[in-house]
């Protein structure tokens, strides 16, 4: 994602409703990213583990973080998604709050 000209701002952010993996800068927007690593499509593989009730703590996460904010900038929820540690997905705007 740095390499496509993301700025890295912080990684693991924590607070008492979840864990957002990545915060990143896109030009003016702040990035959440999931990141999901799945090697069986057993149970509908990495995209799927990022259901409704996963999509909900990151949501409040991400709400918690903003509200440490001056300014609130544009948003967005990216996910990177993978079977393998070769094969990766990044799906931009994976869901909307």
């Amino acid at each position: 994602m740095q390499q496509r000209g993301l700025k890295l701002i912080a990684r693991n952010y924590r607070c008492r409703f979840g864990e957002i993996d990545l915060l990143m800068l896109d030009a003016e927007t702040l990035v959440f990213v999931e990141v999901r690593m799945r090697s069986s499509t057993e149970f509908g593989g990495a995209a799927a583990s990022i259901d409704a009730r996963k999509q909900a703590k990151l949501i409040r996460t991400a709400q918690h973080y903003l509200a440490t904010l001056a300014h609130i900038p544009p948003c967005r929820f990216d996910a990177v998604l993978s079977g393998s540690s070769d094969n990766l997905e990044w799906v931009k705007n994976a869901f909307g709050a």
